[in-house]
C-alpha cells in the first residue's frame, strides 16, 4: 500500500487524485478487453511492459519514455527465463554492454565495459550501495545474488549529475520489495548440472502486523566446468519494510556472501601457477520515505559496506609467488527532497561518505630475491560529498531534463557535472531522445596511494573527465515490431594507462575517444513467438599525448534471439551472443562464432497457491570457442536442469 500511495505522489501529474486506484482500474480494463479478445492479448501486454518507471537517470521515478539517457531496463522475469546464475550472464545480453569474462564457466570473474569505456569507468550499485572497490575501480559482481533483483536499469554514458563518479555508465540493481500478505509466500529452487554445479535458492516474503519481509538465502557450488576452476560460495539477505503511519515508511536490508572462486591453473615463465579470488561482502543499509504533502517528500537514508577481497598466487609446489589483501569498509548516506507537480518531477539531494582501504601484499621468495619486502602495507583512505539537483518538465508531448551536480572528495578536489535531456513524443510509442552531459571518474585508490607488486603510488593523478553526446530514437513499427537506434559520442580527457611507466606508476596518458552506434529490434508475440536482434559498434580512438602517438581498436557485438512463451505455462528461447573486444596479440584471443544458449521451462499449476516449475539449460550448445585470453578459455557445451516450486 506505501508503494501505491508514493505512485499516486510522484506521479500525480499523470494521474487522477485517487491515481494509483485509477491505474489499477485501467489495467483490469485492459486485462478484460484482452480476455474477450485474445487476438489483442500479446499486443496488449508486450506495450503495457514497456511503459515502465524508473528512477535511475534522474534519481526520483518517472515514466521510461521521458528518459533522456539511454537506458536498458531488464526484470526479474528476464533473469527467470534465462536461468542466470551470475549478473555477468545478464547483462551479456545488453547490446552496449560488453563483457569480459575470464572463462565463461558456472560462476567466474568478469568485468563490465560500456560503450567500450574501462571496466572503472562503470559504477555498479546495490540498495545505493557503491559495488566498485576503492582499490582498482572496478565492480566484480559474482558475489550479487541474481535471485533477490527485482530489476536493473542500465545508464549507458555518464551519469555524474546524478551518481557523481560514472564516467562510462551505471548499472543499478533494484532488489525486490517487501511482502504485502500476512500468509508468507516464496519460491524454493535447485539445480544440478555437468561438473557437480549446483545453486540452491529459498526466498520468503510477507507482513506481520506492519512489518513487511523478503528474506533470501543460497549457495552455489562447482568442481569447474574447465581448468578445475572450482568455486563455493552462500549468499544471504534480508529486507524489512515497517510503515509505522501513512506518511511514513522505514526500510532495512542486510546482506553477506562469500565466494571462492579459483581461477585456475596458470603456466608462463617457465613456471606453473594456481590463483584464488576469495570475496567476503557485507552490508546493511537503512532508508526513510517521508511524504510531507501529495506533492513533497523527503527520504534519506545510510549504508555500511565491507569487502575484504585476497589474491593469492601460488607456485604448483605450493609456494607463495605473491598475494594481495584489499579490505575495505565505507560509510555514507543521502538525504533527498523530491518534489512532483503537473509539470515539474524534481529531486535536490545530499550525498556524503568515507572510505577507508587497508592493502596489503605479501611476496615469496622469488620476489623477495630482487630486492622486494616479504610484506608491505598502505592504509589510504577517501572522505566524499556531493550536492545535485535535478528536474524533469513535462511539457506535453515534450519533456526536458536539466540536471547539475557538485563533487568533492579529499583526492581530486572539486568537479562539476551539468546535464541536459529532452524527449519528444513523436507519436504513440514513438519517442525521439537527445542528451549532453558532462562526466567523471575519480582514480583508484591503489593507483594514487600504492598498491600491488610493482605498483608505485601516483598522488599526481587526475580523474579522467569528459563531454558525452547521444541521440536516439525509439517506435513501433505498425505495433508489430520496437525498434531503438542510438548514436553516441564519449570525449574523454586525462585517459588513465593501462601499463605502467618507467618508474612503475599509472599516468594520464591523453584523451581517449569512443564513439559509436546501437541497433535493437524486438517483435510483438505473434502465437506467443517474438524475436529479437540487436548489434552494437563502438571505435576507440586513444590519442597519447606524451607520446605524440593515435592508436585505434573496434569493438563490437550481435545478439539474436527467438522465444516462445504462453505466459502461463510454457517458456522456450535460444539465444545467441557474439561479443569482439580487441585484444593484444599475446592475449591470444579467439572468437571463432556465436555462443548459442538453450532454456526451457514448464510450470505445473499444483494448487490455488502452489506451482512447480521444470527448466533445462543447455550453455554453449555448439561447443563454441569464444574467450579474451587463451589462459581462461570458456567452457565448451554443458548442461544443468532444475525444479523451482513457488508457494
Amino acid at each position: 500500500m506505501a508503494a501505491l500511495l508514493l505512485a499516486a505522489v510522484v506521479f500525480g501529474q499523470f494521474l487522477p487524485q485517487d491515481g494509483a486506484f485509477a491505474q489499477e482500474q485501467a489495467q483490469a480494463e485492459r486485462t478484460d478487453v484482452a480476455l474477450l479478445n485474445p487476438a489483442n492479448e500479446d499486443l496488449l501486454l508486450f506495450w503495457d511492459e514497456k511503459e515502465l518507471y524508473v528512477q535511475t537517470a534522474t534519481r526520483i521515478e518517472k515514466p521510461l519514455a521521458q528518459v533522456a539517457e539511454n537506458m536498458t531496463v531488464i526484470t526479474a522475469k528476464d533473469i527467470e527465463d534465462m536461468n542466470a546464475h551470475t549478473l555477468a550472464e545478464v547483462l551479456n545480453r545488453v547490446p552496449g554492454l560488453f563483457v569480459n569474462f575470464g572463462g565463461q564457466d558456472f560462476n567466474g570473474t568478469s568485468l563490465l565495459h560500456i560503450q567500450g569505456s574501462p571496466e572503472r569507468l562503470v559504477t555498479v550499485l546495490l540498495d545505493g550501495v557503491v559495488w566498485n572497490t576503492l582499490s582498482g575501480g572496478s565492480a566484480e559482481t559474482s558475489n550479487i545474488p541474481v535471485r533477490i533483483i527485482e530489476r536493473i536499469e542500465i545508464i549507458k554514458g555518464p551519469a555524474s549529475s546524478a551518481w557523481g563518479s560514472a564516467l562510462g555508465g551505471v548499472v543499478n540493481i533494484i532488489t525486490k520489495g517487501a511482502g504485502d500478505s500476512t500468509m508468507p509466500k516464496g519460491t524454493l529452487s535447485a539445480s544440478y548440472g555437468e561438473a557437480n554445479s549446483q545453486d540452491y535458492n529459498a526466498e520468503l516474503y510477507g507482513k506481520l502486523g506492519q512489518l513487511g519481509y523478503y528474506i533470501y538465502g543460497g549457495r552455489q557450488q562447482t568442481d569447474g566446468l574447465l581448468n578445475s576452476r572450482n568455486t563455493d560460495q552462500d549468499r544471504v539477505y534480508g529486507k524489512f519494510d515497517l510503515a509505522p503511519s501513512q506518511e511514513l515508511d522505514l526500510l532495512l536490508t542486510i546482506g553477506y556472501s562469500n565466494p571462492l572462486i579459483n581461477t585456475g591453473d596458470i603456466h608462463g615463465g617457465g613456471y606453473d601457477f594456481n590463483s584464488k579470488i576469495k570475496l567476503t561482502s557485507f552490508f546493511v543499509t537503512s532508508a526513510f520515505d517521508y511524504r510531507l504533502s501529495p506533492e513533497l517528500s523527503l527520504k534519506g537514508g545510510g549504508y555500511l559496506y565491507q569487502q575484504k577481497v585476497e589474491l593469492p598466487v601460488m607456485f604448483s609446489t605450493g609456494d607463495l609467488f605473491k598475494e594481495q589483501i584489499y579490505d575495505e569498509q565505507v560509510i555514507g548516506g543521502h538525504l533527498k527532497l523530491l518534489y512532483s507537480s503537473d509539470i515539474h518531477t524534481a529531486v535536490l539531494g545530499l550525498d556524503a561518505s568515507h572510505g577507508n582501504l587497508d592493502q596489503t601484499t605479501n611476496v615469496g621468495p622469488l620476489y623477495q630475491s630482487f630486492g622486494l619486502p616479504a610484506t608491505s602495507i598502505t592504509k589510504p583512505s577517501i572522505d566524499k560529498w556531493a550536492l545535485f539537483a535535478n528536474d524533469t518538465l513535462d511539457l506535453g508531448r515534450l519533456a526536458v531534463t536539466p540536471g547539475v551536480r557538485i563533487d568533492h572528495d579529499n583526492v581530486t578536489g572539486y568537479f562539476v557535472s551539468p546535464s541536459f535531456g529532452a524527449t519528444y513524443e513523436l507519436a504513440e510509442h514513438t519517442n525521439l531522445r537527445a542528451s549532453v552531459a558532462r562526466g567523471f571518474t575519480s582514480p583508484p585508490l591503489s593507483d594514487t596511494s600504492g598498491g600491488g607488486t610493482f605498483l608505485v603510488a601516483n598522488p599526481d593523478l587526475k580523474r579522467e573527465e569528459g563531454w558525452s553526446y547521444q541521440v536516439g530514437v525509439e517506435s513501433g513499427v505498425a505495433d508489430l515490431l520496437q525498434v531503438k537506434a542510438t548514436l553516441f559520442r564519449h570525449d574523454t580527457e586525462n585517459a588513465i594507462s593501462n601499463d605502467l611507466n618507467a618508474s612503475k606508476q599509472l599516468t594520464n596518458v591523453g584523451d581517449l575517444l569512443r564513439q559509436g552506434y546501437e541497433l535493437e529490434a524486438e517483435s510483438v508475440p505473434l502465437y506467443n513467438v517474438s524475436l529479437k536482434a540487436a548489434h552494437s559498434y563502438v571505435h576507440i580512438n586513444l590519442h597519447d599525448t606524451a607520446a605524440a602517438t593515435t592508436s585505434g581498436e573496434d569493438n563490437y557485438s550481435y545478439l539474436v534471439g527467438l522465444k516462445y512463451d504462453d505466459r502461463r505455462s510454457l517458456m522456450a528461447q535460444l539465444t545467441g551472443t557474439y561479443v569482439w573486444i580487441e585484444q593484444s596479440a599475446d592475449q591470444k584471443a579467439k572468437y571463432d562464432t556465436f555462443i548459442w544458449d538453450f532454456n526451457i521451462n514448464k510450470r505445473f499449476q499444483t494448487s490455488d497457491r502452489t506451482s512447480l516449475d521444470l527448466f533445462l539449460t543447455a550453455h554453449n550448445l555448439f561447443s563454441g570457442a569464444h574467450y579474451f585470453s587463451d589462459t581462461y578459455k570458456n567452457a565448451l557445451r554443458w548442461v544443468e536442469a532444475g525444479v523451482r516450486f513457488r508457494f
